[in-house]
């Protein structure tokens, strides 16, 4: 008894901490929230007005005040994004996954759970479980509007983006990370607990953009956590000894904010290490691929960075301002494309002559290059100026793909 009223208090907690998270994002993603809502109108899914959400008057003058939605607001959104991902779920092959079915067994308490496992692969309500499951922890974690923008960014089906949030979540051992940060409650501030969770979130979101972009329809989740998993902590590990002095000092700068906001050490450590994982999927793929250890590769993508100032260019994609849906999806785009192009890019340095991959990094940077000497020189322009806006950062991302082109030319 005792352990399922934890359950059932643990359940509760997540819901909370989801809605602070969408609180904190509600002011600057408020026109997702507003697009989520049409959205499941258009669909005779929602009736506004029946639930007191804002018209798009209302949004209109919220907006312009700097305000957001409520908590009572984001929890009906938070409702229903659990029973449509829930439906969809359910009628794909998600609950069939072999690696989900471990959220079948995780939902029974421990007693249940060392006596009656195999049972439970016959329970009538499996499917419907092991769907729930996966519907509370990717939209938990991740908020209401979660899926349907990654539908809308990737053309992928809910299956699939769940499959690839699971791989996503498993790799990068999140569930361990939460649980620390659960641990501080009233030990810092809340403030504190929800800035961390949004660390993890952003870096969950990028790797799952990152998995639902690569070719081909299969998403077996087993089989990625084993090919990514080991590569992931090898990187963890050797991080920030590996990284240029530009990624040393940022995470410098991250953990002592880290430790200044009360967390222990060891998840201080943690958190400042995300901020440069963003690319790590793709720095352990091009390590198999060229069968090279991924924390020289790693090396190569940071030093690459460096000198082209591709960290500076992912920081004015994440400022641009987004006024609706096409606006966030020309966002991630030009987020997506720069990736590659570094991916592309860091493949040619690794082919570029021979020695240590920081001698090819070199031989690549000094080279006598015209389209490189145009890149930098650009890049360098564009950096004297106080803001940018979505064409310029178009041109940017775009001369990376033409540098990436002249090179495999």
């Amino acid at each position: 008894t005792d352990e399922v009223a934890q359950l059932v208090l643990n359940d509760n907690y997540r819901q909370n901490q989801a809605i602070s998270l969408m609180e904190r994002m509600s002011v600057y993603r408020l026109g997702s929230k507003q697009h989520f809502i049409r959205t499941l109108e258009s669909q005779g899914l929602l009736d506004r007005q029946l639930e007191f959400l804002p018209s798009d008057a209302e949004f209109a003058e919220r907006k312009a005040r700097g305000l957001g939605l409520t908590r009572p607001e984001l929890s009906i959104l938070l409702s229903y994004s659990k029973i449509v991902a829930f439906q969809q779920l359910l009628e794909s092959d998600v609950p069939e996954d072999p690696y989900l079915s471990k959220e079948l067994v995780r939902y029974f308490p421990q007693a249940l759970q060392e006596r009656y496992a195999d049972h439970m692969q016959r329970h009538r309500l499996r499917r419907e479980i092991i769907a729930t499951a996966v519907t509370n922890s990717m939209v938990n974690r991740m908020g209401s509007t979660f899926l349907m923008r990654m539908q809308e960014d990737t053309g992928r089906s809910p299956a699939q983006i769940a499959k690839a949030y699971s791989i996503a979540r498993e790799v990068l051992n999140a569930r361990a990370l939460w649980a620390e940060i659960d641990a501080l409650d009233l030990k810092v501030p809340e403030a504190a607990q929800v800035d961390a969770l949004l660390e993890i979130w952003a870096l969950l979101r990028t790797m799952t953009r990152w998995l639902l972009n690569r070719p081909g329809d299969r998403f077996d989740i087993a089989e990625a956590v084993a090919r990514y998993q080991p590569g992931i902590e090898s990187l963890r590990m050797a991080l920030p000894d590996i990284v240029s002095e530009g990624d040393r000092t940022r995470f410098a700068d991250a953990r002592a904010g880290w430790l200044d906001a009360g967390l222990p050490q060891g998840l201080a450590q943690q958190l400042a290490t995300l901020s440069m994982l963003y690319s790590a999927l793709d720095v352990v793929e091009v390590a198999s691929v060229h069968q090279l250890p991924v924390a020289d590769v790693a090396r190569v993508y940071s030093g690459l960075g460096e000198a082209l100032h591709l960290q500076w260019l992912l920081q004015k994609i994440e400022e641009l301002p987004v006024d609706g849906r096409w606006h966030a999806l020309a966002r991630g785009s030009m987020r997506d494309e720069m990736q590659q192009q570094q991916g592309a890019l860091v493949a040619q340095v690794l082919r570029h002559g021979e020695g240590d991959v920081g001698r090819r990094l070199s031989a690549w940077l000094g080279r006598d290059d015209t389209a490189l000497k145009f890149t930098l020189n650009m890049f360098a322009d564009m950096r004297t100026q106080l803001a940018m806006d979505y064409p310029t950062v178009s041109v940017a991302v775009r001369r990376l793909a033409q540098l990436a082109a002249a090179g495999s030319a």
